[in-house]
Parts: C-alpha cells; structure tokens; sequence
C-alpha cells in the first residue's frame, strides 16, 4: 500500500507539472505572436525557440516551430 501511495503521487506531481508546463507555453506562445503583430520580429523569434526548447512535446511547442521555420524563410 505504501509503494502504491507513493507513485500514486509521484504521478499527481508529474501531471501538475506538466500542465504548468503546457500553462506557461502558451503564455509565451500569446506573447511571441504579439510581439510577431507588433513588428519585433526579433523578439518574437527568440520566444518561439524557447519555448520549443523548455517546452517540447506540447502544442505550443509545435506552433512554435513552425511559426520559427516561417519567420526565418
């Protein structure tokens, strides 16, 4: 029972982790496309590689990439 609780929160703590992950994602992703419609181009790529880079695996992460391969064309 002891082992069971324990990864049981091991797992609570894994998701809440991620979805503040996810959360602060697409925090960015909503600051680097105003940055993009405000014309600071420069800006506005360096919050995309970021947040491809701290922030893999999640939808923002792949708009991200791709708003970078677009902007860098």
């Amino acid at each position: 029972m002891k082992t069971f609780v324990t990864v049981a929160c091991m797992l609570t703590a894994l998701l809440t982790a991620c979805a503040s992950g996810d959360k602060k994602a697409e925090q960015l992703l909503e600051t680097a496309r105003f940055e993009e419609k405000q014309n600071n181009k420069e800006h506005a790529l360096k919050l995309y590689a970021e947040i491809v880079s701290n922030y893999p695996g999640t939808p923002a992460a792949g708009q991200a990439a791709a708003r970078l391969n677009e902007l860098k064309r």
